[in-house]
């Protein structure tokens, strides 16, 4: 295990971990409008992303300060309804708090949000495991004020340490404790008041703040995630849907599928799936998917995970095992041997299976698009598919995860985003 450049980092919430803007911004309009409160002309929405609430209407809506109380208690009520979950986590953030604890260093948080919410928002991109300690505030109307929250996030020993933050109240709070800050530029501060708040370092972007909190760490092992499902199963919408959603819960994801995903590979499934080709045989099939599958492996996938990525590829071996092996009839068995040199090692950690009748689901997209040479195939070669997909799941239970395909489009990626982000973040939990 490699020195960090700091074995303690703290970390604001709102602008530093998540773009919050929306969130805050829409919840505190609420307010305003519910009170009748108009928004003063020239004030910069941004700058609510930072202060204590309380601060936030009297100091900079104007809220006179006998209504705060009541316009705290509006912002809360739609924040907890609909403003929180206007929040997403930049990118890069949850590649940079694995790699920071990853490698020993001591994580907290100091944010002016009150517990309740601080923590329901880290529960809600299940992030709370990270962290050693959370300090928030806790009464709006006596707010400790950054020093402070920080000073109470330090541990009792640290070789060097940093606050990491988007507004002048981070690197106010960092230097009344002697240790370094570092802000973001890519968070709600404006133009230059972080240098003139004494940042010690600035990051223009997350990819620049990984760099100079984990240059030189080992980078931890990605994750090699699959989805599967049989033709009609919603499968392409809901691979773009669950990319989107575990890039907002700041997942660094690199999309791809099969057969193609490298530009050898796009060649061979045009090849594959072109209806023109209606002489191949199972045998050339199955080969030419492998071929695909080696090139892929080789220059995409493998590369990626080792940089830490989360790969999420649209189908991989378990399709061919299911399509050619008991769709063609070739066999399980056959069809394992010829994509034992293209595989390797890289078999998924977790395949997302998406699980519905076969015969429905060929149903519902045939008439939703111009089929494939596969999809072309009789009901008896779908339902071949299925049973082997079956048998599959039941030989490799910890491995799958099955959400009901037959719902609708965003009950069916809740389901898919909940099961997906529990399996990911399992083990880090155990580490944490």
């Amino acid at each position: 295990m490699k020195q960090l450049p700091y074995d303690a980092v703290i970390f604001d919430l709102d602008g530093t971990l998540c773009n919050a803007e929306q969130g805050i911004i829409s919840s505190a309009r609420y307010a305003m409008a519910q009170l009748q409160q108009p928004i003063p002309e020239g004030v910069d929405l941004r700058d609510l992303v930072g202060p204590p609430l309380y601060q936030n209407f009297v100091e900079i809506l104007g809220v006179p300060p006998d209504m705060a109380g009541q316009a705290m208690m509006l912002y809360r009520d739609y924040f907890e309804r609909e403003g929180m979950y206007a929040y997403t986590v930049y990118p890069h953030i949850r590649s940079i708090l694995h790699t920071l604890r990853a490698n020993g260093a001591y994580l907290a948080m100091a944010t002016s949000k009150p517990e309740k919410y601080a923590l329901a928002v880290l529960d809600h991109f299940t992030l709370t495991h990270y962290f050693h300690r959370i300090v928030t505030e806790q009464d709006d109307m006596h707010a400790l004020r950054k020093p402070e929250l920080v000073r109470r996030a330090l541990p009792a020993k640290y070789r060097r340490a940093a606050m990491v933050g988007d507004r002048s109240f981070d690197m106010v709070g960092a230097a009344a404790n002697h240790i370094e800050g570092i802000g973001v530029e890519y968070g709600s501060g404006r133009p230059g008041e972080l240098q003139e708040a004494g940042a010690a370092f600035t990051a223009p972007d997350t990819a620049a703040l990984y760099e100079l909190l984990c240059r030189g760490a080992e980078i931890p092992r990605g994750f090699f995630l699959t989805v599967e499902g049989p033709d009609g199963s919603g499968k392409t919408t809901q691979v773009d849907l669950l990319e989107q959603n575990l890039r907002d819960y700041g997942y660094s994801v690199l999309r791809t599928r099969e057969p193609g995903g490298s530009a050898i590979s796009e060649e061979i499934r045009r090849i594959i799936l072109d209806t023109g080709n209606v002489e191949m045989c199972a045998a050339c099939e199955a080969l030419l998917y492998a071929a695909a599958r080696a090139q892929h492996v080789h220059q995409v996938i493998r590369p990626a995970v080792e940089k830490g990525m989360l790969v999420l590829c649209d189908r991989f071996v378990d399709s061919s095992i299911a399509y050619q092996g008991g769709g063609r009839e070739l066999g399980i068995e056959a069809v394992r041997q010829i994509n034992a040199p293209a595989v390797g090692n890289m078999l998924p950690d977790a395949t997302l299976y998406l699980n519905i009748d076969a015969k429905a689901a060929l149903r519902r997209k045939r008439s939703a698009s111009s089929p494939d040479r596969l999809e072309l195939e009789d009901f008896d070669f779908h339902e071949r598919v299925q049973r082997t997909y079956e048998r599959l799941i039941r030989d490799n239970p910890q491995r799958y995860m099955i959400v009901n395909a037959d719902q609708g489009a965003e009950a069916l990626a809740r389901e898919a985003l909940a099961a997906v982000v529990t399996r990911l973040e399992l083990p880090r939990k155990r580490e944490a």
